[in-house]
């Protein structure tokens, strides 16, 4: 059985909406259609006035997969999707009986309102930077991972990575060099995984 929260009545249509952000849970994986749906719901329902935003928190981060660098759009919070609207009995009802939709995020079946700072962070704006800036760079390496130089003074030696630098876009490798274990460091470039 649903719990439905002690929820005002929709305003009047002289009344401006109190638009806050709240969060709700959704299946994972469907972030976007479950989006998309809420938005032709409240199109059709003639909401539009009570909806401002729904969004999917994503990240840009770089990842270098066969020598080749790769920017890609990652969900910050897989299985939640952020909406600005003003709650009342019909705005709650429409997202709650979207397919999809979980319940939103709150204590004991209330909704919570979500802080100006909170939506910042969670939405990536707290410091405004352009995307290239933004993009963090994944190495597919690990500490551990057997590995093969392919350039540099030390071509075709094998190490084990000890340490993977992502601020530095580099590798700390330990070679065996005259019988004796010596690290090196070398951009993530230089080797490949065996």
């Amino acid at each position: 059985m649903i719990k439905v929260p002690d929820l005002p009545v929709a305003t009047d249509e002289s009344e401006e909406p109190k638009l806050e952000w709240f969060v709700l849970k959704v299946q994972s994986g469907r972030e976007d259609t479950i989006r998309d749906t809420i938005v032709r719901r409240v199109k059709m329902e003639g909401h539009d006035r009570f909806f401002k935003q729904v969004v999917v928190p994503t990240e840009k981060s770089t990842e270098i997969r066969n020598n080749k660098k790769k920017i890609v759009e990652r969900k910050s919070y897989p299985g939640y999707i952020m909406v600005q609207m003003e709650l009342n009995e019909k705005t709650w009802f429409l997202v709650r009986e979207t397919s999809g939709v979980g319940d939103f995020v709150g204590a004991y079946g209330s909704p919570s309102r979500m802080t100006d700072v909170e939506v910042n962070r969670m939405l990536g704006q707290a410091v405004p930077v352009k995307a290239e800036e933004s993009a963090k760079l994944k190495i597919d390496l690990e500490r551990g991972d057997r590995v093969k130089i392919k350039d540099g003074p030390f071509e075709n030696f094998e190490g084990t990575v000890e340490e993977v630098i992502e601020g530095r876009a580099s590798v700390k490798v330990m070679l065996i060099i005259f019988n004796r274990p010596t690290p090196v460091d070398l951009e993530y470039w230089q080797v490949e995984k065996i």
